[in-house]
């Protein structure tokens, strides 16, 4: 483990044509914390995201890596790194059960080379190996999904969805998960047991994680470090209470420096994006 943060961005400006969609963008994601990402629709949080993950290209700027420069890295290269990422809608196989899915997954880092080759040999998933029962039994008593192993992953409700894009991103043993928007379109009971879920995670799995959501209130109490991006440049960054009373921030969501971020959610509701 290096002594530097897991995950860094210094200095990264993006520019499509004529729009700096980031503008000297600097994040740190520090070994074994939650830090969270949020800002108002068009804030560049997505393509900071991207960056992060390699999909997209900065103009200028560096990502390291556990302390390796990855900034010209694919994405397959920075996974086989430690960095892991869910999606704002899950990614599931039709016709897996939700064991299949986490088989899989930890295979996918340890075992990349004869994956497609031995996965589905004689019409059905490869018997799991003690090693991978082990790994994967554990992640589904961290992650509630004991009861639902043996469930086809299709089938399952949204809120579950996601924390199984979780434990899937989980078992490959990344250094640092990038949760797309992981309360998206939950209820509020399916919301809480996720965050509740997720700082579990940071506490048993020793895995950074970097969180972008629409929901505020839930990623200033889960997260020790939360930066704000507004308009591609971050205009508040540092512990959740210094940064839910910035005037900047209040200004950044509610046009109005006189109101505060309140503690769940902003003027009642998720902000766009």
């Amino acid at each position: 483990m290096t002594a530097g943060p897991v995950l860094a961005a210094t200095g990264v400006t993006v520019r499509f044509g004529g729009l700096t969609a980031l503008d000297t963008v600097s994040v740190q994601v520090p070994h074994s914390t939650i830090v969270g990402l949020v800002g108002p629709n068009g804030a560049g949080k997505s393509t900071l995201f991207g960056v992060l993950s390699g999909l997209v290209r900065p103009s200028r700027g560096a990502v390291e890596l556990a302390g390796c420069d990855v900034t010209g890295r694919s994405p397959h290269a920075r996974a086989r790194r430690g960095l892991a990422r869910t999606f704002q809608q899950p990614e599931l196989f039709s016709g897996l059960t939700v064991r299949e899915h986490l088989v899989l997954s930890y295979r996918v880092r340890r075992h990349r080379d004869r994956l497609w080759k031995d996965a589905f040999a004689g019409g059905g998933l490869r018997r799991a190996t003690p090693e991978e029962n082990e790994r994967v039994d554990g992640l589904l008593d961290l992650l509630a999904l004991t009861g639902l192993a043996h469930e086809l992953a299709d089938t399952l409700p949204l809120g579950t969805s996601r924390l199984l894009e979780v434990g899937r991103a989980l078992a490959t043993s990344p250094l640092v998960v990038l949760l797309d928007e992981p309360l998206a379109g939950l209820d509020a009971h399916e919301a809480q047991r996720l965050a509740a879920t997720l700082q579990l995670t940071v506490a048993r799995e020793h895995v950074a994680l970097l969180l972008v959501e629409h929901d505020v209130g839930t990623v200033l109490d889960v997260s020790s470090h939360v930066y704000v991006l507004d308009f591609g440049v971050v205009i508040a960054d540092g512990p959740p209470d210094a940064v839910r009373q910035d005037p900047r921030v209040r200004a950044a969501y509610l046009g109005d420096e006189d109101v505060a971020v309140p503690r769940h959610g902003v003027g009642g509701g998720a902000p766009p994006r």
